[in-house]
This record gives C-alpha cells, structure tokens and sequence, in this order.
C-alpha cells in the first residue's frame, strides 16, 4: 500500500477518534433514502445545536474506538452510516429523533454517550431529556419551591391573625 494512502487513513482514524473523545454524545443512523437536500436540511439542523454529521467507513470507526479503548456499538457498524458528534449530551441525538419522525429514511442505529455504547432505544429516551440549561432550570426550581410555600404559609397565617404585613428589606 502506497504510504501516502497509509498515512491519510492513520490521520483519518486520528481525526475520528478526536471526535469522539470532543464529543459527550456521538450517534450512528443510516441514511439511505434521503435525498442530498434532505442530508444538507439535517446537518444545517445539527450545526445550528452545535453537532455536526459526517459519514466515515465503518472500518475506521471501529480502529478509532480500539485506540480510544472504547466498546458498545462494534455490532451496529454495517453498511452506510453516518456519525453525529454532539458536544452536549442531548442536543445531537434530539434533533435526529425530531428529524426522524418526519423522515422515515433516517434510521437511528445507536450510539456512544460519555464513552458508553447505547442501543437506538437508548439514545432515543436520551433525545426526549432536557438539555442542561433546562435541568439546571429544574434544580432550582425544586430549590426554590419549599421556600415560596413557606412564604405562602407564612403569609396566610399573618392574614388570618390580622398583623400587620411587614415591608421588605431593600
């Protein structure tokens, strides 16, 4: 083999098992039967959260996770894939699942999240979550929420017994 060609493909399975080490969520989905208008829709999509789609040989994708020590997702690299690397956990794998349900063609395969290989049924429960800023929205409510009914409670009492109210500290 010429070594050029060897060196392109090294530096190719490099490039791969970069992005999956950058990645918090990397997705496998066949694409077959989608049209290059349809693919282009997608990865404008996925750029947008900030993911982005690529379409590698299955051969090199398995040598990068051999180098990266990673294993779960060897059984579903057979015939066309494309490979959606995702910086937040929820973003990449919630736009495919919403892509998908309106493009039968677009097939999720499963994935790897934080280095751990998921089945499609995984990675789409792993769409249906919030993204951080919305469970970060969630904690603080659940933190805020004792504190409002104990104001609230508080305040109905002194209603009922006719205090007076006491203003704010400012």
């Amino acid at each position: 083999m010429n070594k050029e060609v060897l060196q392109a493909k090294k530096d190719a399975v490099s490039e791969i098992e970069k992005s999956i080490k950058d990645s918090a969520s990397v997705a496998v989905v066949s694409y077959q039967g989608l049209s290059v208008a349809e693919l282009t829709d997608l990865r404008h999509k996925l750029a947008e959260k900030d993911s982005a789609m690529t379409v590698y040989k299955n051969t090199m994708v398995k040598r990068a996770l051999k180098q990266a020590g990673l294993t779960g997702i060897e059984d579903i690299l057979d015939g066309p894939n494309a490979f959606v690397f995702s910086k937040d956990l929820t973003a990449g794998p919630a736009t495919i699942a919403k892509f998908a349900r309106y493009h039968e063609n677009l097939v999720i395969k499963g994935g790897l999240i934080e280095g751990k290989g998921i089945d499609a049924k995984g990675m789409k429960e792993l769409a249906k979550m919030p993204n951080r800023e919305g469970l970060l929205s969630m904690f603080c409510q659940c933190l805020n929420d004792p504190i409002r009914k104990f104001a609230s409670a508080v305040d109905a009492i002194a209603k009922k017994s006719g205090a007076e109210p006491v203003p704010a500290a400012q």
